[in-house]
């Protein structure tokens, strides 16, 4: 049949109207004849009124794209093209508790960094590799495309320990930050390039372009002298001037989780204790959308959907799909093999970095290595993610507990052990392959 096929999985999220407005806008290069929305029973409320605000949508637009929605995820994925999957595994009640339990023991609570990050990935990464199971029987020849967080650590289990190979990880933080940066500089995005290379929510501009001539010594100045470069969930505390001179390429948001580690504590504690975590202000935001969502009138992507963090992720998705499908060999930032891009990092690893992307995938561009100054602790967070997929996958207690203590927010070995029980418990619904460890 003519035209394609996508199967978003967690196609109840609140973030699916950011996708669906960039299908709309590409529909003449990248003709979609399904959309399959997939989610599990307790997501059914929020599958059923995505469904019908996406066909609002897509029938404002005039559009021949036949929306499906379904709780069997088997049924969708028949003969797809393109496999979308961004989901939460637990709900944001279990992002709750990744945010509080670690500020209990004085360590960041963030849901990709640290201990957050860490039962993140040991909750998500055994769901994916089933659906990658499910691929390959039902569509082989698919791509997959995850949103689903923490995507450089996903993205290397899939390339571990999944036979889907057309696999790649995406995430908005590059695009925001070039979105930020073109602000800075009062311009056009569409003018500004930057080299990206590292992981994700680690990943670096190496340098920064507007209309090809390097302008990265003016950022870097621009960063620290005036409104600083962040995102909703990370609250901006700017950046000390002559750290950013010495460090000489450009962090992104996340970084400020290890560069300011005690501020941004003491910044999560107050936060905590004065409006509550930030899943607590996120399941206000999407009461507050789904409300909007509701409405039979609404017919197009509401502005409010930025506040939840979902900026560009239209772009970031469509831009990927759209330009594998037409083979557009354009560059975008995205999670895949190595390959040799990073010299530091081995080359059957997941990095972040800028990829040709043609109708074979992503193409890494190689870069030789990092810069020293940021070199060891992207390669720390890589033995971190590379020993927190093992424990996904084996159930293996003594390997969740050495990614918990070798993840550099976390201070000690003792206090990853308490704070890895007691997660272990909180989210035991969530972890069928550590049943049997001592502390289930």
């Amino acid at each position: 049949m003519d035209g394609i096929k996508v199967v978003t999985i967690g196609g109840g999220s609140s973030y699916t109207p950011e996708l669906i407005e960039g299908f709309i806008k590409r529909y003449d290069e990248l003709p979609i004849r399904e959309l399959w929305l997939v989610d599990i029973p307790e997501g059914r409320e929020k599958l059923e009124i995505i469904g019908a605000f996406a066909k609002r949508m897509i029938e404002k637009a005039n559009l021949p794209i036949d929306v499906y929605t379904t709780l069997d995820r088997k049924e969708a994925l028949v003969n797809a093209d393109f496999v979308t999957t961004q989901i939460r595994v637990g709900q944001l009640e279990a992002r709750e508790k990744d945010e509080e339990i670690p500020l209990k023991y004085g360590v960041i609570g963030q849901e990709t960094n640290g201990p957050g990050g860490l039962f993140k990935g040991l909750r998500t990464i055994p769901v994916i590799l089933n659906i990658c199971k499910d691929m390959e029987e039902l569509c082989p020849d698919a791509w997959l495309i995850n949103f689903s967080n923490p995507a450089g650590m996903v993205t290397e289990a899939v390339l571990r320990y999944s036979t889907i190979t057309k696999t790649i990880g995406l995430c908005n933080v590059p695009v925001g930050m070039r979105m930020s940066i073109a602000e800075m500089l009062d311009v056009d995005a569409s003018r500004v390039q930057i080299d990206f290379a590292g992981l994700n929510h680690m990943v670096y501009g190496l340098d920064v372009y507007l209309d090809g001539a390097i302008v990265t010594e003016q950022v870097l100045d621009k960063l620290t002298s005036d409104t600083g470069m962040t995102m909703n969930n990370i609250v901006d505390l700017g950046w000390e001037k002559d750290f950013i001179k010495a460090l000489n390429v450009l962090p992104c948001p996340y970084h400020r989780y290890y560069y300011q580690t005690s501020k941004m504590l003491e910044e999560e504690q107050k936060e905590a204790a004065e409006k509550g975590t930030r899943a607590q202000v996120v399941q206000a935001l999407e009461k507050d959308l789904f409300d909007l969502y509701k409405d039979p009138d609404l017919a197009i992507k509401p502005p409010q959907l930025e506040e939840r963090g979902g900026a560009y992720y239209s772009d970031a998705a469509c831009n990927l799909i759209n330009s594998i499908y037409n083979d557009k060999r354009d560059i975008q930032p995205v999670n895949t093999r190595n390959n040799g891009a990073i010299a530091s990092i081995p080359d059957d690893s997941a990095v972040e970095i800028n990829c040709v992307i043609t109708k074979e995938g992503p193409k890494p561009i190689s870069i030789g290595d990092l810069p020293v100054a940021v070199r060891g602790l992207v390669q720390q967070i890589k033995s971190f993610e590379r020993v927190s997929a093992e424990a996904a996958v084996t159930g293996d207690y003594n390997k969740a507990l050495l990614a918990m203590t070798i993840n550099p927010l976390v201070p000690s070995d003792t206090i990853a052990t308490e704070i890895l029980d007691e997660m272990m418990k909180a989210h035991k619904d969530y972890l069928p392959q550590f049943r049997g460890s001592r502390v289930m």
